[in-house]
């Protein structure tokens, strides 16, 4: 679809993805910027009905986006989220176009990377758009592919480090050798963390109002994360 396009600027999307009027004009803007080379923003998913559903939705908002958040903090966006990726044909050509990695998993992402690469800025939006998830089976959310090019050797880091970041596993630990009340401390104190991050990404950030009802899935998410 790259090939047949007419036009120099691309904005790729799901076929999932619903919008808003002034998304095309949103999107494109930041491109006027000659360091920016692609743009990028959250999704939400809307109509979610069964309890894998919500599972993931709860899971994109106080796990996958905290983190998408913290990564911009500490080393900036190098990487595209596929329900909306901006960028350019010269940018794609750059790296190889799609050609390059057709046969790699993840190439929403490698397309963000490899455009960094090039010295260039992606763009993370304050913006998002409506997904219709389709059934997600439970397994499903058990599977990652790690990426190619020496990526796997920190995607595998990367999990690692999920068993020293996630509180529940440790605050059962400490129920489990220290007395009843430092054990309800700790608890306490994960519960907290874990529904003000959410609130902040997914309820003040995303205006997602029906929130506060799967807000008890945090707990069943991080065991399995775990």
């Amino acid at each position: 679809m790259v090939n047949e396009a007419e036009n120099e600027f691309l904005v790729i999307s799901d076929s999932d993805v619903r919008v808003e009027p002034n998304y095309l004009r949103t999107v494109v803007a930041p491109l006027r910027d000659p360091k920016v080379g692609c743009v990028t923003c959250f999704y939400v998913s809307i109509h979610d009905e069964t309890l894998v559903q919500h599972l993931q939705s709860v899971g994109m908002y106080s796990d996958f986006y905290p983190g998408i958040l913290v990564a911009q903090q500490l080393d900036g966006i190098k990487f595209t989220l596929g329900p909306t990726i901006v960028t350019t044909r010269a940018h794609l050509a750059a790296f190889g176009g799609y050609e390059a990695i057709e046969n790699k998993p993840a190439d929403d992402l490698l397309v963000g990377r490899l455009i960094a690469q090039q010295g260039l800025k992606v763009e993370l939006l304050p913006y998002a758009v409506q997904t219709y998830r389709t059934m997600i089976r439970p397994r499903a959310l058990q599977q990652a592919a790690p990426l190619d090019d020496g990526d796997a050797p920190h995607a595998s880091l990367g999990a690692r480090g999920a068993c020293f970041y996630t509180g529940l596993p440790w605050c059962l630990a400490v129920a489990l050798t220290h007395p009843a009340g430092i054990g309800l401390a700790y608890f306490g104190a994960y519960l907290g963390f874990r529904v003000a991050m959410t609130w902040l990404v997914g309820v003040w950030g995303l205006q997602q109002s029906g929130l506060w009802k799967k807000m008890p899935l945090i707990v069943v998410w991080d065991a399995t994360a775990f």
